[in-house]
Formats: structure tokens, C-alpha cells, sequence
């Protein structure tokens, strides 16, 4: 943590990430149709209180690097050609792997 219990960012603009899958406990502002999916860094917006705690009414909310991440509509739905962008804090998000992914929103296929 930083100096004022922040997290440091973990991600730059650009950098290839997946939204974690799974259904966890309680609230989340990651939505159930970006789970599992690709994106592309767009921006760091700041540090902010992880609005899951928040929303657990914990005392002492982490706060976290939230970042503007794109996603390629056809991805998330089966069509469209846009981008969605999705405001996500970075414990929702972890590294894309090479491999393992599809082009990010924005991203030509390989």
C-alpha cells in the first residue's frame, strides 16, 4: 500500500487485462456479462473506496486504482462493432495472458 493505505496501480493505458470470473458474496460493480472477459486499459481514473466494501459497510473500505476499461461489444454480446468501457477496480482485473486470450477491444485479431 501507498503512503496513504492506497494500493499502487498494478496496470498502465494499454496493458491487456481479464475481468475475473466468478459470482462472489455480497455486491460488485464488476457486471455478470464482462466476467471472464478481455479488455484493454483506457485510463486510470485515481484511487477510490472498493464499493463492494463499501457496500459491506466496512469501516476501513480498500481503496484501489479504478481504471476505464475497453471491451469489444461483439465479446461481451455476440454482436456490435464499438467498444464498451467499464469503469473497474483493479481487484476485478487481472493480467491477459498471451495465449490464452482474444484480442482486446480495439486489438485486430492475430
Amino acid at each position: 500500500m501507498g503512503e496513504s493505505g492506497a494500493v499502487p496501480p498494478r496496470f498502465a493505458p494499454g496493458d491487456r487485462v481479464r475481468a475475473r470470473a466468478g459470482d462472489p458474496d455480497g455486491h460488485t460493480r464488476l457486471p455478470r456479462y464482462a466476467r471472464g472477459q478481455t479488455g484493454r486499459i483506457v485510463a486510470l481514473t485515481g484511487n477510490w473506496p472498493l464499493a463492494d466494501d463499501v457496500a459491506a459497510h466496512r469501516p476501513a473500505p480498500r481503496n484501489e486504482p479504478v481504471y476505464t476499461v475497453a471491451f469489444d461489444a461483439r465479446a461481451l454480446w455476440g454482436e456490435g462493432g464499438h467498444e464498451v468501457t467499464l469503469d473497474l477496480w483493479q481487484s476485478y482485473l487481472e493480467p491477459a495472458a498471451e495465449s490464452a486470450a482474444g484480442p482486446a477491444a480495439g486489438e485486430e485479431p492475430v
